[in-house]
């Protein structure tokens, strides 16, 4: 009796509860059931996860909208109930997509993508921050949000660079100068003549008897470099006739350490006062005031070193050579303003270390001439030349900047390092005078030795 009551409540239970059925929809797919007879009802546990629609009276669709699982239940005309176990996955196709992308952008490079189309997880180790934010950048076309877990290795300490340059300037000047002085002391003809180019004879003194010319003197300041006089005719000339050549050479190697991505600079000349006109009110009206600004001049250099990917030294260099040139300066209210000549050059090369780039061609080609004549007497041809004075100034100027940089590291703690022994020693260091000092302090007095008078033997 009691096995045939379990019997029928199984049977009951059993009536009750559909048939289960298990299907796996990916997301964003659908799944067609068909069915021999007509659907009366459809009922679906997780709207958000599938959704079922009756496209006919015997077909019903179902749309994955979700990860995760749902049930189905869906009655037809004259059977029980069917139950269905739906179980929705994610998109896998995409996330191969976006590791593909990755692997491309980034070869070499751990990078782990899990996720749904929602929100996608990055995870593994990258060289720098660069590849993680490309890396995260690609995922956002993939997902509306990405949490980036990607391990970033701690950045090293940044290389210092030394910069080793060289400067040479040749400046090269030829002058010729060719001028005249004349002058005539005699009874019948006294006088002088000259083209102002350099000072000529003076006349100090003039003698005179009964209403005629006895006797003259003169004064020479400077004979220049010819001087003819004849005694019988008492008529002389000065004459300077020069040609001269200067070279000077400039030559400074300023070396220079900064960190990369810094900015060093290098001076190695001054700086002079220069005045300025600003206007000021007082009391209604504008006066002018003279302030002094500082303006640099001589050897400046100025660079910045980055390092690129491959190794490289990224170097951009302005050097520059100025000078004070008082032929052209400017004379303001009593001031002496001079000129600044200057021969600048900024350019960016990439270098490895120990590599080495000229920068020449700053060349400054002057000439200079100034003639001065005698009018009428100079435009007479060939004797003209006597009454012409002239002066040629050619002036070649030459800049050439070597510029080497190299990878350094600082001595280690507890290292010496050797200082340059002097050829000669002048003064004592402070280590030979302390040396001297101890040596001296350790000296015994001196005692005497052998019988002292009626001292007594020791035992």
């Amino acid at each position: 009796m009691i096995r045939a009551l379990v019997f029928l409540a199984g049977l009951l239970l059993a009536a009750q509860t559909p048939p289960s059925n298990d299907l796996s929809i990916t997301l964003g797919r659908g799944h067609l059931l068909q069915f021999g007879n007509d659907v009366t009802r459809v009922a679906i546990s997780e709207p958000k996860i599938a959704d079922a629609v009756v496209v006919s009276p015997r077909e019903v669709m179902i749309n994955a909208k979700g990860v995760g699982k749902a049930t189905l239940v869906i009655w037809e005309t004259g059977l029980a109930p069917v139950g269905y176990s739906i179980t929705v996955t994610p998109d896998l196709t995409t996330l191969d997509d976006l590791r593909r992308d990755i692997g491309a952008a980034l070869p070499g490079t751990p990078v782990v993508v899990t996720g749904n189309a929602e929100t996608l997880v990055l995870t593994g180790s990258v060289k720098d921050s660069s590849q993680s934010k490309r890396a995260e950048s690609l995922a956002l076309t993939y997902a509306k949000r990405v949490v980036n877990l990607i391990e970033i290795p701690p950045p090293s300490e940044p290389k210092q660079i030394l910069l080793q340059v060289k400067f040479a300037s040749v400046d090269r000047v030829s002058l010729a100068e060719l001028g005249f002085n004349y002058f005539s002391r005699n009874d019948k003809t006294l006088g002088s003549m000259t083209t102002q180019q350099f000072p000529g004879p003076r006349f100090s003194q003039f003698q005179f008897q009964q209403q005629d010319f006895q006797n003259s003197s003169l004064n020479f300041s400077d004979l220049l470099n010819l001087f003819i006089f004849r005694p019988d005719l008492n008529i002389g000339a000065t004459i300077r006739a020069l040609q001269s050549r200067n070279l000077l050479q400039i030559l400074a190697e300023p070396n220079l350490i900064v960190i990369e991505g810094k900015e060093a600079n290098f001076l190695a000349g001054g700086e002079f006062p220069f005045p300025t006109i600003q206007a000021t009110t007082t009391g209604g009206a504008t006066a002018p005031v003279v302030t002094v600004q500082f303006k640099r001049f001589g050897v400046e250099l100025g660079f910045t070193p980055t390092i690129t990917p491959q190794g490289a030294i990224q170097l951009k260099v302005a050097p520059s050579v100025t000078a004070l040139d008082y032929s052209n300066a400017v004379t303001l209210q009593g001031f002496l303003i001079p000129a600044v000549s200057a021969r600048r050059a900024e350019t960016e090369v990439i270098l490895k270390d120990g590599e080495s780039f000229a920068v020449a061609g700053l060349l400054d080609n002057r000439v200079v001439q100034t003639i001065s004549k005698i009018p009428w007497l100079g435009d007479v041809p060939i004797l003209g030349n006597l009454f012409k004075s002239r002066s040629t100034r050619k002036a070649n100027d030459e800049l050439l900047v070597v510029v080497t940089p190299r990878f350094v590291k600082p001595v280690p703690a507890g290292e010496t390092i050797q200082m340059p022994v002097p050829i000669e020693p002048f003064l004592p260091s402070s280590a030979e005078e302390a040396a001297g000092k101890n040596k001296k302090k350790g000296k015994q007095k001196p005692e005497f030795v052998g019988p002292r008078g009626h001292a007594e033997p020791k035992p």
